[in-house]
């Protein structure tokens, strides 16, 4: 039985969430074989003050790009 977890930063419509698990689903049935039936896939959207990438959260505006960073 596949079981697909997708985190995503909060603000998608439930339609739009809706499709992306659908899809998930009929890739993972398709690519594996797995039975639609038995294929497990949800969706957790997480507060944007929540998720960071690197230090900075995705509800503060993006830091402008440094000379050197690597």
């Amino acid at each position: 039985m596949p079981i697909v977890q997708i985190h995503l930063v909060e603000g998608r419509d439930d339609a739009t969430v809706k499709a992306c698990v659908k899809a998930v689903a009929r890739t993972v049935h398709e690519t594996l074989g797995a039975p639609l039936e038995s294929i497990r896939v949800y969706a957790t959207q997480v507060p944007a003050a929540h998720w960071a990438v690197g230090e900075h959260t995705k509800d503060e505006p993006a830091a402008p790009a440094r000379a050197d960073a690597r």
